[in-house]
């Protein structure tokens, strides 16, 4: 991998990167990253100079911990070319150590001397600017160096944290032939750096060992032996151990007192604040707790908090109290650095932020919404500004093939509005080699302390950088937001106040949070795209255009509910006779299941209603069919299985020559009729069951319709709502209604702007049907008793019919239709026979009788005498059928007014 005497491997890779070819599939993500970084700063490989600083304290702290372990390092690679080097947080080499110590007089001073700064800004990719840029231990072969000097070794390096701040204090790196190569090396590195930090942190305790001691002998050196004061438990007066914790006075005290008062000691040492401070515990009543400075003999300056707890209960304190009570115990609660203390608020502050984020984040189903959530809960306890990038297709609830070509801005949020940050909305087009583009192709977070040297992310917008930075803007985190394998975008958290620049902690609090978020945004994206493709569903199931008819004129609306597409529908079916049928159902539910049932449904009723079935007979085969479905899918044992649970329908019946409306429904609320003068009535129709429940029958109920009235059938997602009351709503309704002058698309757009919810959790379908009377003129009718000589004055009567209406031209067919359909009539049927026609979109020939028996279609042979008067009746006319009355049946066939 390292070779570069050959033109393969990352030598290669390295000449057409530098040459300006694309190389990403060559090269690890860290090290393309680290040379376009170099490159955006403008670095040469034949010429990058390390600056040299001699002004370095050779005896800090991480030096005092890293010296044994170095030592010991450098004698377990005795006699080898391994150079151990420990550099501070600037990328500045503190301390070197060789395996073969002849090796410091034959290298390079760079090589050998402390004080000179490796930081990727000025060696460009080495192991310790890379382990500083990426914050995770690295390693770094040959070529893949960008200076040319470095080319002939290879390197592994790690980052020294403090483990009390989580800061990042230094990196340890191993510099060696490439020959010297092994796994085990990269183990032995994390096992060096951990004893590191351990020894960080020991002497951290250690400094307050020294101040805990310094305490106690101001203690005692301040109170005789003698008039040293007792606790409740006849001990010492609880002035602790030599960990800091309360000894046996505060020890009595319940476990929330106690914790109360440690929290606010900690807050009192973070914040250097000396004096006496009252404090109400849970469950003892009233405490002063006493801050004041301590050095120790070391010179660590520190804070010490001691604790004065009386026996009364809580109250107001006099203004002179009096001599402690003699059951009162004063005992040490805290004694801490300042900056350590800080290190315990702020870590209480973020798992309070990770508590409290379960609650903020992932309230709705939206994913754009969950997306700003995770702003406002990062928002100013964690960061300044948040902006959130999601592909278009995480937002249509789709997984993104490609999520950096298609980001979207979702979100920007921040403690001001005139921030220049990209504007939500704008499609996101990221260079490579910027943090966001980094944090996508490795995912996993970036963390840019400082922006003002981070030329990635300046090059991406130069000017809207400048204006950012001039604002106060100075430090940006960048974490992908993962859930169960799928990378759905990116958050960005940038700090603008505080003056500090975001750590390793704050890195990880983000992390925690978009790992929380991105959770509930997928979520939400699953939803969303059950949600897509229930509605789409249901949209295909619904009708797409209304048919033609004369009987009444219709507008209409479906809304989908927010939070689930359910099983609404509507629909509206041409029947014989100029009659028209109306239907509105609601299928109990939501989601892809409700969808798919309500299509059976609607094509079921379709069927049913052209099968000429009254409204009360049409609901009983309906309910029939949801028993069988709910059987069928209940016997089902696959997991997740749902059987139906039921669903209401309301069915109507409109005849325009007759202005009579017949209707039934099934557990549906009633429809709303407008009356030519404006008012609204709601027709008294048996409610009936809903369908589903099996074996109850329904009832139909009939009205006459006046003229120029309107018929509203609506979803109960129209008028019920958990928080209301339904009658209320109902009369609003009536109130929106008592516009009859209104045609039935204004109607419609008045009832839903009234009416429709804001953010409506339950479907909603409306049908707003005017109804339209046919005049007295385009219908003839004769009664004619059962006798065939009668079939040729019914003929003569309807050529003259067909003459007034100007349809001479059908007059040949009529007389055929109406010969075969009378003569059956009087054959087969019985009295009373009446004979219509109808002029309307098409001519309607009617014929009823008194039997029940529908006569049916069939093809005669060539010997047979009769059998071909049916079909000479389908061949004339463009369509026929029966339906039967409570006196018997109708034959009826329609011809088209352009048939001749």
């Amino acid at each position: 991998m390292g070779v570069t005497g050959d033109q393969t491997g990352p030598a290669r890779s390295r000449e057409r990167f530098l040459g300006g070819d694309p190389v990403e599939g060559g090269v690890r993500g860290p090290i393309l990253n680290s040379w376009l970084r170099c490159r955006l700063l403008g670095l040469s490989p034949d010429r990058a100079e390390l600056p040299y600083r001699d002004d370095f304290d050779p005896d800090t702290r991480l030096v005092r911990a890293a010296g044994p372990v170095l030592d010991e390092l450098q004698n377990r690679f005795s006699g080898t070319r391994m150079n151990i080097s420990v550099a501070d947080a600037d990328g500045m080499v503190l301390q070197r150590r060789f395996g073969e110590p002849s090796l410091a007089r034959s290298l390079p001073p760079i090589q050998t001397l402390p004080g000179f700064v490796f930081a990727e800004r000025y060696g460009g990719t080495n192991g310790i600017g890379l382990a500083l840029a990426e914050r995770r231990p690295v390693q770094v072969f040959r070529a893949e160096h960008f200076a040319e000097r470095a080319q002939s070794n290879a390197c592994c390096a790690a980052p020294i944290r403090d483990q009390l701040s989580g800061q990042i204090v230094g990196v340890l790196c191993f510099g060696y032939p490439y020959a010297f190569e092994h796994p085990d090396l990269a183990v032995l590195l994390a096992r060096a750096v951990g004893t590191i930090e351990r020894r960080l942190t020991a002497q951290s305790a250690e400094r307050e060992r020294g101040l805990l001691h310094t305490y106690l002998d101001s203690e005692q050196g301040a109170r005789p032996a003698a008039a040293t004061p007792a606790g409740p438990d006849g001990g010492d007066d609880g002035t602790g151990g030599p960990d800091g914790l309360p000894g046996p006075a505060l020890a009595v005290l319940d476990p929330h007192d106690r914790a109360v008062l440690r929290e606010r000691a900690s807050e009192l040492i973070s914040s250097a604040r000396r004096g006496a401070f009252g404090v109400t515990l849970p469950h003892r009543g009233r405490a002063t707790l006493l801050s004041r400075p301590v050095t120790s003999g070391a010179g660590v300056n520190g804070m010490v908090v001691e604790a004065v707890i009386g026996a009364g209960p809580p109250g107001p304190q006099p203004a002179a109290p009096p001599a402690r009570p003699p059951d009162a115990f004063r005992g040490l609660v805290l004694v801490g650095e300042p900056e350590v203390g800080k290190y315990a608020v702020e870590a209480r502050r973020r798992l309070e932020l990770l508590a409290e984020a379960s609650t903020l984040i992932g309230t709705t189903l939206d994913v754009a919404r969950t997306a700003l959530e995770l702003a406002e809960a990062a928002v100013p306890r964690l960061a300044d500004h948040v902006t959130v990038d999601l592909p278009e297709s995480v937002l249509q609830g789709d997984e993104s093939a490609d999520p950096g070509a298609e980001l979207h801005r979702t979100v920007v949020h921040g403690i001001r509005d005139d921030c220049p940050f990209y504007p939500a909305g704008q499609h996101v087009e990221l260079l490579p080699g910027t943090p966001q583009m980094r944090c996508l192709t490795g995912r996993h977070p970036v963390l840019e302390p400082e922006l003002v040297s981070a030329a990635g992310w300046i090059a991406q917008d130069p000017e809207r950088s400048r204006r950012l930075l001039d604002q106060g803007v100075h430090s940006l985190i960048v974490v992908p937001l993962l859930a169960r394998g799928v990378l759905l975008g990116i958050a960005s958290f940038y700090r603008s106040q505080d003056p500090a620049p975001f750590g390793d902690d704050d890195t990880r609090l983000a992390q925690e949070l978009a790992a929380r978020a991105a959770l509930c945004i997928d979520n939400a994206r699953r939803y969303t795209r059950e949600h897509n493709l229930a509605l789409a569903l249901q949209r295909s199931l619904l009708p797409r255009g209304l048919p033609e008819q004369g009987a009444v004129e219709v507008a209409h609306r479906y809304l989908p509910a927010e939070s689930g597409v359910g099983g609404d529908w509507f629909d509206v079916i041409p029947l014989s006779g100029t009659r028209v049928a109306l239907l509105v159902g609601d299928v109990v539910g939501h989601g892809l299941h409700a969808a798919a049932t309500m299509g059976r449904l609607r094509t079921a009723a379709r069927t049913f209603a052209e099968l000429e079935l009254a409204p009360d007979e049409l609901l009983t085969h309906l309910d029939n069919l949801l028993v069988r479905l709910d059987r069928e899918e209940g016997g089902d044992e696959a997991p997740g299985s749902t059987g139906v649970v039921g669903a209401t329908c309301l069915y109507v019946v409109y005849d325009p020559t007759t202005r009579q409306c017949t209707m039934a429904r099934a557990g549906h609320l009633p429809p709303a009729l407008v009356h030519p003068d404006g008012r609204v009535t709601f027709p008294d129709v048996p409610a009936g069951p809903p369908l589903g429940l099996g074996g109850l029958p329904f009832e139909t109920a009939g009205i006459e319709l006046p003229e120029d009235s309107t018929l509203v059938l609506y979803t109960d997602g129209l008028v019920e709502d958990r928080h209301g009351d339904i009658d209320v709503a109902l009369d609003r309704l009536r109130a929106v209604l008592a516009h009859p002058d209104r045609a039935p698309e204004e109607t419609c757009r008045a009832v839903m702007d009234a009416m429709a919810p804001e953010h409506p959790g339950d479907d909603i379908a409306l049908l707003v049907a005017r109804a339209h009377t046919l005049p007295a003129g385009r219908i003839a009718a004769w009664d004619l008793p059962a006798d065939p000589a009668k079939v040729c004055d019914i003929r003569a009567a309807a050529t003259r019919r067909l003459a007034e209406w100007g349809l001479e031209e059908l007059a040949f067919a009529a007389e055929l239709l109406l010969s075969e359909l009378v003569t059956n009539a009087i054959r087969y049927g019985g009295e009373p026979i009446q004979v219509r026609l109808i002029h309307d979109r098409t001519l309607i020939c009617e014929v009823s009788d008194g039997g029940s028996s529908a006569p049916h279609l069939r093809r005669a042979a060539s010997t047979d005498e009769g059998g071909r008067g049916l079909f000479l009746v389908a061949q004339l006319a463009q369509s026929w059928g029966t339906r039967y009355t409570p006196r018997g049946k109708v034959i009826w066939a329609e011809c088209a007014l352009d048939a001749a």
